[in-house]
């Protein structure tokens, strides 16, 4: 795809749906050690491209910049299996094989980056190239962190800036942040990321909501009128339930903390479905009557991740089944780069029961 083309699809991407890009990203951890994040990717301006790319070892790239494919030149170190949206190379959720996952969340009118300067051009990377770039050359956090001070990371299109989760098999995670040119790492001990304000707001705000807790709340005597709840979860009463960042943080920050250990990655990757089932965005919120798309979702796709076990699960607005592809089964040194649809049909199974 040449550089205009991209432009085109960032644009169509972009315009007018900046609030519409809504990812929401959870991570647990099971009871035999296995870590797990999870996330949904957005969009309501249209159908994404989306597309699972595997990378062997010794693939060699060049970055694209603003003027085209001319910035940093780097090869593979480790192979990787990622989730990619409008571009292959703009992979937006993936895996390596040593467990380092990398994905990015929209981060508009937060964060900013630096200019970008063709005299830099060999050290340039574009910010939607950053996970393909890390999780082919990164095997850890400590990694990452010092590959990107390496490097300048620039828009490719105005709207697009975003801000990256990172996360390591031992279950440690991160958020890096670039806002005025500056790279800026947080630890993320809630566990959950969505887009704007800056992280480190969200976890303030979460304050806000210091009086929620799971179960029921204790009936009580308002004077002389005896109050009680008029249904369970009465401890989650006042729980924010729109779609914007702020509201879908503090949703899953509550969700996740009061879901139940399970025992095994298998479950809890299952687990983190259902939990983002709740983080579905219908299209019809997000554009003025009558004007939304003819897509099923503005959630496109969901995706969860054993970084203990390398296996990368996903699941579609077309297509609810679960598809899993296992790391430890590719040979990254036989096998070819290449992308494929998510869905090979656009289409919904059903099973029909026979009666009779």
């Amino acid at each position: 795809m040449n550089q205009k083309s991209i432009m085109l699809s960032l644009s169509a991407l972009l315009y007018g749906s900046i609030s519409a890009l809504a990812c929401t990203g959870i991570s647990l951890t099971a009871a035999d050690g296995s870590y797990i994040q999870a996330r949904t990717v957005e969009a309501a301006a249209g159908e994404l491209d989306s597309r699972y790319v595997v990378i062997p070892r010794g693939e060699k790239f060049t970055a694209y910049t603003p003027l085209g494919e001319n910035g940093l030149k780097f090869e593979a170190r480790y192979g990787v299996v990622g989730l990619s949206v409008v571009n292959v190379h703009f992979i937006t959720e993936g895996i390596n094989e040593k467990g380092l996952s990398a994905g990015l969340f929209f981060f508009p009118h937060y964060g900013g980056y630096a200019e970008y300067d063709q005299r830099y051009a060999s050290t340039t990377i574009g910010d939607l190239q950053v996970v393909e770039w890390l999780l082919s050359t990164c095997a850890t956090i400590e990694e990452a962190k010092h590959a990107i001070r390496e490097v300048r990371v620039v828009a490719l299109e105005q709207s697009s800036v975003v801000h990256w989760r990172i996360g390591e098999p031992s279950g440690r995670q991160v958020v890096m942040e670039i806002v005025g040119g500056r790279v800026n790492f947080y630890e993320n001990t809630v566990g959950v990321l969505t887009n704007s304000p800056g992280f480190m707001w969200h976890l303030t705000n979460l304050n806000n909501y210091v009086n929620l807790f799971p179960g029921n709340a204790p009936p009580q005597t308002l004077g002389m009128q005896k109050l009680q709840p008029m249904g369970g979860n009465s401890g989650f009463l006042g729980l924010p339930g729109d779609a914007t960042p702020p509201s879908r943080f503090v949703r899953a920050a509550f969700y996740r903390a009061t879901a139940p250990q399970l025992a095994t990655g298998e479950a809890t990757v299952m687990q983190c479905f259902h939990l983002l089932n709740n983080f579905d965005v219908p299209i019809g919120i997000e554009h003025p009557a009558g004007k939304a798309p003819a897509i099923p979702s503005a959630t496109q796709w969901t995706v969860a991740t054993d970084l203990t076990a390398r296996k990368i699960y996903y699941k579609t607005m077309y297509n609810n089944t679960i598809r899993c592809i296992d790391l430890m089964t590719i040979d990254f040194d036989r096998v070819k780069y290449g992308s494929f649809p998510l869905d090979q049909q656009k289409v919904q199974p059903v099973e029909y029961i026979k009666i009779g």
